[in-house]
């Protein structure tokens, strides 16, 4: 037995619909050996991974429609990666990463579900870099800047695996925290537009922010190719 309980939720990205296993509710927790624990996942965090967050379904929507061709895209704290699968689906060259050490199986788990070939995957700590990873033309993330030094975290992550023309795409729901985010990026070189943005089929409800932030290869602060 795995220690906690899952359901199946019907999501419609883009015209399709997706299967996701997700964690039954947000009192789920399950850490045996200790493995969360050690890489910093408190007992109050350990179930967030597991659960389709409105942030993570906006991600998803603009990956439904974002020009991806040819480029190669990295998600960042991919929880349950939703965006990642529904890149997957379009065919594009998508790496999904995520701390939590159960976010490789259930990726595995929902491509499987919704009859695509698993999403590569990488386990990542902000704070350690992971040379091998390389560098990415679009790098994208949903509610990741929840603390205040994720700002900063997440801006060296950019800083190590963007290309010098790059795009970075953030949805938020609105924690304060955009804003030193925007400035570390800003150092970097790149440029940001930003618009509210709701669910398809609840057009009055905006739940969050698409934050794009772009960089040519003429941008100050952008790395050497």
């Amino acid at each position: 037995m795995p220690g906690y309980s899952t359901r199946t939720l019907l999501v419609h990205v883009g015209g399709h619909a997706f299967h996701l296993r997700v964690l039954s509710d947000l009192q789920q927790f399950s850490d045996p050996d200790g493995h969360g624990e050690r890489l910093g996942i408190s007992p109050a965090q350990w179930s967030l991974f597991g659960q389709l967050w409105p942030a993570g379904r906006l991600l998803a929507q603009a990956m439904a429609t974002a020009d991806v061709a040819g480029k190669r895209i990295l998600e960042v704290g991919c929880g349950i990666g939703l965006a990642s699968l529904v890149l997957q689906q379009r065919g594009a060259e998508i790496v999904a990463s995520d701390i939590h050490p159960l976010a490789e199986p259930f990726l595995a788990y929902n491509s499987a579900l919704n009859a695509l070939d698993s999403v590569h995957y990488r386990q990542m700590d902000w704070d350690l870099p992971l040379e091998t990873l390389g560098r990415f033309d679009m790098i994208i993330a949903s509610d990741v800047l929840y603390e205040r030094g994720h700002a900063a975290l997440l801006a060296e992550v950019v800083g190590r695996h963007a290309h010098s023309v790059a795009e970075v795409v953030v949805s938020d729901p609105g924690r304060g925290n955009s804003a030193p985010f925007s400035r570390h990026l800003a150092a970097q070189g790149f440029s940001v537009t930003e618009r509210r943005q709701a669910l398809d089929g609840e057009p009055d409800v905006p739940r969050g922010r698409l934050l794009h932030y772009r960089r040519d290869d003429h941008a100050v602060g952008a790395p050497t190719p």
